[in-house]
């Protein structure tokens, strides 16, 4: 029986940005008077990720994302609301807390970057105290799907932008987290290596139980791993449930317009089209031939 094990409520964390004047005068100004404006980078929004879900938390560049799985794994304190994640509040619990999660940010490594990846996977294991049996069945577990063993003698400055997320990833995993928060692991990647990290994250998330919460701007990770997204922008969530409610709410009407040289009937099924179409003549000077499709409205 799944049971929530992310709860987020009313969570929001405002900013205070510096309004800097232009010109000589008001760099004379800035020295004496400061004035600052509050940002709102997430503001209110509540929702719950049960075990095992995997989770795609979409929205526009400064929309929110980065700064909830901030708030998420305790890197930042929330400005007002509540959050628990596996019975620990993030940001007080933070030393026990992070045992218990993987985190990858994007093109921000957390292997050292002047040693081989083993050697940064060995001192993540002393650190996390995993067993030499537990470490030696996942490094080879990792393997299977990530293709790690040509790489682990390579200093992480000397890896490829792919070959460093798959060290990521099994960096990430090292411990055996219960959760996994995951900000753009594709961003900057091939065809080839965005699928084997897909591959590894539909394997961990089904075979582990790994619950997962991914932001991208990639639909295409979103379409083939998340049965649930999550939508913010400008600090707010809009959207929170499953991929193909979403699909029928944004469906909207498209229209093609066909110009012909001569007036003339038309047939819709040499067209290929459907009785789901709704056609119109329309005169402007030569015929134009409407042809609109009726999508379902939001309820």
């Amino acid at each position: 029986m799944n049971f929530s094990l992310i709860e987020a409520h009313n969570l929001s964390k405002i900013f205070k940005t510096f309004e800097r004047k232009e010109g000589v005068w008001g760099g004379i100004q800035n020295l004496f008077v400061r004035q600052y404006r509050d940002l709102k980078a997430v503001d209110a929004i509540s929702f719950s990720i049960d075990q095992g879900e995997m989770v795609g938390y979409i929205g526009a560049n400064g929309a929110g994302k980065s700064t909830t799985i901030k708030m998420l794994t305790g890197i930042l304190v929330p400005t007002s609301g509540t959050i628990e994640v596996g019975g620990y509040v993030p940001f007080r619990d933070r030393n026990s807390y992070t045992r218990t999660i993987g985190v990858v940010f994007g093109q921000r490594t957390q292997l050292w970057w002047d040693i081989a990846a083993v050697e940064s996977f060995q001192l993540l294991k002393k650190i996390y105290n995993v067993s030499d049996k537990d470490y030696q069945e996942r490094i080879e577990t990792f393997d299977q799907v990530l293709n790690l063993k040509p790489l682990l003698h390579t200093p992480v400055r000397k890896l490829s932008l792919g070959q460093r997320m798959r060290c990521d990833l099994a960096a990430s995993l090292l411990h055996n987290p219960k959760i996994l928060f995951l900000d753009e692991p594709t961003i900057g990647l091939d065809v080839v290596a965005k699928e084997n990290i897909r591959q590894f994250l539909r394997r961990i998330n089904q075979e582990l139980k790994v619950t997962v919460l991914l932001t991208t701007h990639d639909l295409s990770d979103i379409e083939e791993l998340c049965r649930r997204i999550m939508i913010i922008d400008k600090g707010k969530l809009l959207f929170d449930g499953a991929l193909a409610e979403l699909r029928e709410r944004l469906a909207c009407k498209s229209q093609v317009l066909l110009e012909l040289k001569e007036p003339g009937d038309v047939d819709p099924a040499a067209l290929g089209l459907n009785s789901d179409i709704e056609f119109n003549w329309m005169k402007c000077g030569a015929s134009l031939f409407s042809i609109k499709r009726r999508c379902p409205q939001p309820s």
